[in-house]
This record gives structure tokens, C-alpha cells and sequence, in this order.
């Protein structure tokens, strides 16, 4: 390994430090930073704070870190790589006192360490609350193996035994699109996924390229991850924490118990939480390990299994509907071999080894009566736990009968004096309280639009192309008589929009007379008047409409008899129509509805809908062609983008669909290759949202 000391000055780029905005510098950028490279690794860490503060493959220009970020990212309550946070009481009181080193940092004293595997050691006593003391917390960076190791060791310094309730290690990654255009995100940002697992926990961190290498971060000894908690941190302009532009971070926590008692209480963990009972004088030692998938995005199972965590592969997945027994692949590793495995609850699954030959084959058997979440525990023979956690169902044809009854019942609004005009319909429902969402301050949840607020009578729409049922077909019949092609969708042109446009809402804040709750806070941008609840420039709400089409057309077509109000070929001209009106242009050809040029969510059914045209013969022709020439002039914008993948929100994956399906629709193969290969994918939309910077989309296609 090598190391080197340099300040500040000569290693952030010119200007850097000047530019340290109003959260302060906590971390002493100006005293410089200590720079190390294992095999595989260059590192920095703040030397004042000693926290990670960049990491690269050795030799690579991507940064697994927000280095470009540093300079306003260097305050209080700011994490990173290295902090800790904790709670722990002593063995017999009920209260537990809370440490967490990013909220009032001071520079950590440097331990001296003979180890030859150790980069850098301190003690964080003084970056720790003073009422902490009963804790001693020495931080090591390792070289394990041309690896990067980060442990945490914890003394009890008390004369009493103390529990540790809650251990975590904040996770920071180079998740950050604030201000970047979408050719820089690909260039600098990557994306991670964790697997809640226990001893065979870890974290993927993937390139939003999707190329290069990617990172892996393991348990180090004994590091079970038994919860990734969202970290709260102080908003700033300058990165936007919490929004669409970065989500945020996490902590890879390793003990819960605290949690669990107090702002969990009323949640059920996907682990069992515990904790650690310290003797006085006793330590307990806590690590992580990060590794390079050389190999890409595509070889991070392999180097999980190269580094002997345990490791499960399910198949066909972890959801199983109760008729589809599931195949498990579970290697050890260096856990030995399986020792025992448990079910909660212990009638949900049966587990039948089906092959010991390495690695283990087993069968997983969902019970006929089970429904919900499932865990697996595995017990290794070296002590190791794994849990795999699986969600139960009904077989699909029960399920999507089940889902069509409930939608169509429970979900059926029926109050024809809504002065909205949202009765008859399929309207959203809140399961918490068995009861229609009637009011929102989102306003488009409870008006049946703007995707969330569709969702419902789309699906139930949706089931009857696979299952039809005529009970169901006349409630929706009647909505779209009644509701959708009346008020969500008025009939012929209105002001400023084509016919067959579709509103965003049909609930909106500000009609007199009503009685909005007080409980709601309508000051929101979420709460539109009628003016912006009516408009019409959202491309992506067209699409449902379109498909409630026709889902009904399918039906009516395979099924005489089934719809009664109207005709099959009826419902194909209404969504034939409605994804034309998406899709129109002026005689300049500018497109005259937002986002009609993205891909959009749900699209693969205007594809369904073209093959439906074309099937039917000379008497839709026309439609045909015409729907053709929409998707291909939009094909061929993309093909000339370097990015086409987005739209107005940086955390979602609407994009993808339509650019893949008609890219190789019409034989793009360069561009439909490039969604495989590209994990992230979006273009501006500054206006729309009023950021600083560009708004961003992803997919993460891993």
C-alpha cells in the first residue's frame, strides 16, 4: 500500500474550499487529506475527521464517492463513510443514550497502530456526545487483502455492563444528480441496492453507465446487516437532500433493538432486531469490507461468492404465488456448510433439500393458506445467519380474480352527487382505514389522474384483457360512460387542448361550498385549483386512458357479449384516439402535449394497441398507419440522443419502456442495446420543477 499527506490546496480542484457554503466546514478540509492506494483502491480520507472522502478503483477517474460535492457537503450533520452512530443504556435502565459522530464534529485524536494492515487509526471520543462516554470507539481503515476495510471497535469503559441498542454505519455514495446534465451523471454518479441479509448482507453500487467497474460492500467479521435506515440530514440548495435530484442516504445498521422499541415500534423488521450486551472493559469489534466487481455490474453475485459470504439465489424470484413451489440455490462460502434452516411463520413454507452437491439445492413450498411476508433463516455451521425473505400470494389466476373483485367493490365509488363527478368509478383506496381517498392534498390521488390516481381503475381495466368477468365489465362500462370520457376526458375540443385529452385531475382545491379537512394542509403546489387540475399537457396520464380502452376492446372482441353499452370497435377508437391526442402536433410539428416525446410509463400498450389496428384489417388501415408514423418520428428523435431515457423526475424508470419497444420495433438496435447496457437514463426539465440544475431519471438495470 502507499500514503500520502496533501493539503487541501493542492489536491480540490481551485476555488474549492472558497466555496464552502453556509453548512460550514466541520470536516478541516484546509488541514489536507491523507491519501492511501491498496491493489485494488485509491482512498482519501479528511485527515481531521478521518472519514471517507473518496474511493476509486486503483488507477480509475470514477469516484464511488461525491467528491465534486465535498465542499458542500463538509458540515454538521452531513454523513459519510467512517461516522458511526449508536444508542446503548445500562443493563437495567429503560432510556437510551444516543451517539452519532456527524452532529458536532471535532477532530478525532490519530491512534498509532503497529498493525501493517492499518491506514489510519483514531479515536473518535471527540467527535462523540460527552453524555457518551461509557463508550469507547476506536476507527481503523485496513488494507485487507489489496481491499479497503473500515472497523469500529467498542469498549465498555463503565463499571456496569451496558446494551447496545442500535449500531450503524452511514453509507455515502456518489447518488447525487443535483445540477448535473445527463451526459455528467452517466460520467460521475453510480446507484446502490442493498440486500437486508444478516451475515450475507451487502450493498451493490453500480455505475449508472453501466460500464466499468462496480463496488461491493460486505460484512467485515462479524457485521450482520439487519436494517438500512434512511439518515435525515439538514436541506441545502447546493445538493438538495430529500428531493428528486438525491433521494438521500442510509445506514447499514447492524443491531436495531433501540429502534424497534421506540420509531418502530409499530412496524414489523425484516430482521429480528437485537442487541449486544458489553461486560465492563469487554470490546466488540464491527467491520466492513469494500471490494471491486471488476467484471461490471454484471459479475457483482460472483464477487459477493469470491469473498465466501453466503450467498442465496431464488428462483423464479422471491415472490411465489402459493401454487408455484420455488427452487433456492444457497451457497456457504466460508460459513462451512447449512446447519439448520427456520420458517417465520413456521407454516407459511416448507423446505425440502433437494441436492447437498455444492452448493445446496432446495425446494421452497408455499403453504395453500399462506399469504404476506415469509423469512428464511439460515444457519450456517461456522454461526453465520442469512435470512431470505419472500412474499407470498395467491396463485395468479385466484389473485387477479381477487384483485378484480376487490377493485370492483370495496373500490367502487358510487356517489353520484360528488360534485367532482367522480362517481361511478374505481377510485383510490386507503387499506389502512378500509375506506376511498375522497381528499388529498395531492390532489390527482383522489382524482382519478395523473398516474397514482389512475392506478386503480386502470387495473381494474386491465384485468379484465386476461380474466373478463360481466359484473365487473358493467362497473367499469359505467365509469367510462359516467366519468372518464365526460369529466376526466370531455368529449370533442376544449380551450387550449385536442379532443380526446385527458385532464390531471378531476379533484381539485378551491370549489366553493365543499367541505375540504382541516386536517390537510392545501398551501402545498400539490394542491391545484381547477385550472391546473384541468389542464391537459401530461402525456404520461394519457396512456392509462388509452389502455382502460383498450383493455375493454380486448375483452369485448374475445368475448361476445360482455360489454353493453358499447361496442368493441367502439373502445378501440376511444384509445386508438386518445393516444393520437397524446401525440399531436402543430403544422410547425412541435409537439403540443408535455412529455409526449419520452417514454411513458405503461406504453408497451400502445404496441399492443398498433398490432390490434393492423390485426383488424382494411377497416383500420389508417388508424394503423397513423399511429406507426407517431412512434416512429418519436423513435427516430431518440436515436439521435445520446440519452433519451427520461422525463420530469430524477428517481423513476418511466423512460426505458417506450425507447426499448419501438427502438427495436423499428430496428434500432443501437439505441434498444444502449437501454440494456445503460443503468441510468433522463434530459432536462428545469422549468418544470424550478431546481437549479437539470431534473433527473433512472433505471437501475442490474
Amino acid at each position: 500500500m502507499a500514503f500520502s499527506l496533501q493539503l487541501g490546496s493542492t489536491v480540490l480542484a481551485a476555488g474549492l474550499l472558497a466555496l464552502v457554503t453556509a453548512q460550514g466546514d466541520t470536516l478541516g478540509l484546509s488541514s489536507g487529506f491523507l491519501n492511501f492506494s491498496t491493489a485494488n483502491f485509491d482512498l482519501e480520507l479528511a485527515q481531521e475527521a478521518q472519514v471517507l472522502v473518496s474511493l476509486k478503483a486503483a488507477g480509475g477517474s470514477l469516484d464511488f464517492l461525491p467528491w465534486s460535492y465535498l465542499d458542500v457537503r463538509a458540515g454538521d450533520g452531513q454523513y459519510h463513510w467512517g461516522d458511526v452512530t449508536f444508542r446503548y443504556r445500562h443493563v437495567g435502565e429503560q432510556a437510551w443514550t444516543s451517539g452519532d459522530s456527524s452532529q458536532a464534529r471535532r477532530p478525532v485524536t490519530r491512534v498509532t497502530d503497529a498493525n501493517s494492515t492499518v491506514l489510519a487509526a483514531s479515536n473518535m471520543a471527540a467527535t462523540l456526545p460527552a453524555n457518551a462516554s461509557a463508550l469507547s470507539i476506536t476507527r481503523r481503515w485496513l488494507d485487507v487483502d489489496g481491499d479497503v476495510g473500515l472497523s469500529f471497535s467498542l469498549e465498555n469503559t463503565a463499571t456496569t455492563s451496558i446494551e447496545l441498542g442500535s449500531l450503524g454505519f452511514p453509507a455515502e455514495f456518489n447518488s447525487i444528480f443535483t445540477n448535473y446534465t445527463a451526459e455528467q451523471a452517466q460520467q460521475y454518479c453510480v446507484l446502490s441496492d442493498p440486500y437486508i441479509g444478516m451475515d450475507a448482507g451487502y450493498i451493490r453500487v453500480s455505475p449508472i453507465s453501466g460500464s466499468g467497474a462496480a463496488l461491493v460492500v460486505t460484512p467485515l467479521g462479524s457485521t450482520p446487516l439487519e436494517a438500512y435506515r434512511n439518515l435525515v440530514e439538514p436541506y441545502y440548495d447546493s445538493t438538495a437532500y430529500g428531493s428528486q435530484v438525491f433521494e438521500g442516504l442510509y445506514e447499514w445498521q447492524t443491531l436495531t433493538l433501540a429502534w424497534a422499541e421506540n420509531e418502530w415500534s409499530a412496524a414489523e423488521p425484516w430482521n429480528k432486531p437485537v442487541s449486544k450486551v458489553l461486560a465492563p472493559q469487554e470490546t466488540l469489534t464491527f467491520g466492513l469490507r469494500f471490494s471491486l466487481a471488476s467484471g461490471g455490474i454484471q459479475t457483482i453475485d460472483d464477487e459477493v461468492q469470491a469473498l465466501g459470504v453466503p450467498y442465496a439465489r431464488g428462483i423464479p424470484g422471491f415472490i411465489l404465488p402459493v401454487d408455484l413451489p420455488g427452487q433456492l440455490v444457497v451457497h456457504a462460502g466460508a460459513a462451512g456448510a447449512v446447519a439448520h434452516i427456520t420458517v417465520d411463520p413456521a407454516a407459511a413454507l416448507t423446505v425440502t433439500l433437494d441436492s447437498s452437491t455444492t452448493p445446496d439445492q432446495y425446494t421452497v413450498t408455499p403453504s395453500s393458506a399462506a399469504f404476506g411476508r415469509a423469512r428464511l433463516t439460515i444457519t450456517y455451521t461456522n454461526g453465520a445467519v442469512q435470512t431470505v425473505h419472500y412474499y407470498l400470494v395467491r396463485s395468479g389466476p385466484d389473485h387477479i380474480a381477487a384483485l378484480g373483485a376487490f377493485l370492483t367493490t370495496e373500490q367502487y365509488y358510487t356517489n353520484t352527487s360528488d360534485p367532482f363527478g367522480r362517481a361511478p368509478s374505481v377510485i383510490s383506496y386507503d387499506y389502512s382505514v378500509s375506506a376511498p381517498v375522497l381528499q388529498d392534498m395531492r390532489v390527482w390521488i383522489a382524482g382519478l389522474s395523473d398516474e397514482a390516481g389512475a392506478g386503480s381503475f386502470l387495473a381494474a381495466s386491465m384485468k379484465q384483457a386476461a380474466q373478463p368477468n360481466t359484473d365487473e365489465i358493467a362497473k367499469l362500462e359505467a365509469f367510462v360512460a359516467e366519468v372518464l370520457y365526460k369529466t376526466l376526458q370531455p368529449p370533442g375540443a376544449t380551450a387550449g387542448s385536442t379532443a380526446y385529452a385527458v385532464r390531471k385531475s378531476i379533484f381539485y382545491y378551491g370549489l366553493a361550498n365543499y367541505s375540504y379537512s382541516p386536517a390537510i394542509d392545501w398551501t402545498t403546489w400539490e394542491s391545484w385549483d381547477q385550472a391546473d387540475a384541468y389542464a391537459t399537457d401530461r402525456a404520461y396520464d394519457y396512456v392509462h386512458v388509452a389502455a382502460t380502452y383498450w383493455a375493454l376492446y380486448r375483452a369485448g372482441r374475445a368475448y361476445a357479449g360482455v360489454l353493453t353499452l358499447q361496442d368493441w370497435s367502439w373502445y378501440l377508437n376511444q384509445s386508438y384516439s386518445t393516444v393520437m391526442a397524446a401525440m399531436a402536433q402543430d403544422s410547425a410539428g412541435d409537439w403540443l402535449v408535455g412529455y409526449a416525446t419520452d417514454g411513458l410509463m405503461g406504453e408497451t400498450v400502445f404496441g399492443a394497441l398498433l398490432q390490434d389496428l393492423q390485426r383488424e384489417g382494411e377497416a383500420w388501415a389508417a388508424q394503423a398507419a397513423a399511429l406507426e408514423a407517431k412512434m416512429r418520428a418519436r423513435a427516430a428523435l431518440w436515436s439521435e440522443m445520446e440519452d433519451p431515457f427520461g422525463s420530469e423526475m430524477a428517481w423513476d424508470s418511466t423512460g426505458q419502456e417506450g425507447v426499448y419497444y419501438w427502438s427495436k420495433y423499428f430496428g434500432d438496435e443501437a439505441t434498444a442495446d444502449k437501454t440494456l447496457a445503460t443503468v441510468v437514463g433522463f434530459q432536462p426539465t428545469v422549468a418544470h420543477w424550478g431546481w437549479n440544475g437539470n431534473a433527473r431519471r433512472y433505471w437501475d438495470f442490474v
